[in-house]
């Protein structure tokens, strides 16, 4: 079984050059049709998808007949707002064919770093998962300046790969992975099959250093592979230019460079939430609370007898016996003043009680590690 024939929940990157014609501005209609018959063949094997899509700048550009060269930010923003119509509408169509609901998401990198709006959107998009529909995501470009723009979607698809906890990432590109130079200018540049640890001479073979402030090109794939690892998520960089190109990943007939991680999805994330340094509360729980917890089911609110601190929705608290000891520790998914009002209450009385329906737990097993 192939890497892409395993993975239960799959983000796929497209570069706008692959999915756009260059020369007509228009989208690539047979690449795309091929793309969905692949998403559906993934779908009915039971692999959630999501796919983060660009394009609708070019899309928009054309619409409006620019003029070549560099566009002012208020021509990208206006272009963006009518190619993003046009580029959901091919997906649309094209899913269509299949049953597929297709779903518009977009993001700027504050939704990736402020807490509230990352829970937010990781609600939503696993919601539509559930719902069996495709995500297909975007950066906000309609809105979003410098200061807080991903500013390319190789970084944005691992951020999202990171918040669904997502096991494996592909970035279809115009390079079918990483080299020890740039094979376009160096022939004796050797190709990099398999990535187990981000190096400075990994990074160095990005072309330049890969921080934060590097844009577009091989060094802001490294970023994208050390965020996907850092979250136990796989990631393949491969030549998606060809039509059926995600179909020759699926079946192991193309070649393509894998960074993979120690750690799977969950366990990055449990791990993460083990290893923080300070909690923001804790939450006292009766003795059926402590049975449930360690049989590895999740905390409810019925099983909270009282509640420290103040925390906010997200935060990591620890969950404590009636002696005081913890017990466990995990990100809680009321804030604290909802938490009071929910606790020692079952669940079907959120709603009266909040008046807002919440999750049903007060923390979720897969955000809660036991001690």
């Amino acid at each position: 079984m192939t890497p892409l024939e395993s993975a239960r929940r799959l983000v796929v990157k497209i570069g706008s050059s692959i999915l756009v014609d260059e020369t007509r501005g228009e989208i690539r209609r047979d690449w795309l049709e091929t793309l969905s018959d692949d998403v559906a063949r993934l779908h009915k094997g039971g692999c959630e998808v999501v796919l983060v899509s660009s394009g609708a700048i070019r899309l928009g550009r054309t619409h409006f007949k620019l003029a070549p060269g560099p566009l002012k930010l208020e021509e990208s923003q206006a272009a963006a707002a009518t190619g993003q119509i046009q580029l959901a509408h091919a997906y649309q169509e094209a899913l269509a064919r299949h049953g597929i609901t297709v779903a518009q998401v977009l993001l700027t990198l504050d939704d990736s770093e402020e807490r509230r709006r990352y829970l937010n959107a990781r609600q939503t998009m696993a919601t539509l998962l559930a719902m069996k529909a495709v995500p297909v995501i975007n950066e906000n470009d309609t809105v979003a300046t410098d200061e807080i723009r991903f500013g390319d979607n190789d970084r944005l698809s691992a951020r999202v790969a990171e918040m669904i906890s997502a096991d494996t990432l592909v970035l279809l590109s115009d390079i079918d992975g990483l080299y020890t130079g740039d094979p376009r200018i160096d022939g004796s540049a050797r190709f990099i099959p398999e990535i187990r640890e981000i190096t400075p001479a990994i990074e160095a073979m990005g072309g330049s250093a890969a921080s934060e402030l590097s844009n577009g090109g091989m060094a802001t794939k490294l970023i994208a592979g050390r965020i996907a690892m850092a979250a136990g998520c796989r990631m393949a960089i491969a030549d998606g230019r060809a039509v059926g190109a995600l179909a020759a990943l699926i079946d192991g007939k193309a070649r393509c460079s894998w960074f993979l991680p120690e750690a799977s999805p969950l366990s990055a994330r449990k791990k993460w939430i083990k290893g923080s340094l300070k909690t923001a509360g804790a939450l006292l729980v009766d003795d059926g609370a402590v049975r449930a917890l360690s049989a590895g089911k999740s905390l409810l609110p019925a099983g909270v007898t009282a509640i420290e601190g103040e925390f906010k929705r997200g935060d990591v608290v620890d969950v404590k016996d009636r002696a005081g000891r913890v017990l466990a520790r995990g990100l809680v998914a009321y804030a604290a003043d909802d938490a009071r009002r929910i606790a020692g209450r079952k669940s079907a009385e959120i709603e009266h009680l909040l008046g807002f329906r919440g999750r049903d737990e007060m923390v979720h097993r897969d955000d809660l590690v036991v001690e």
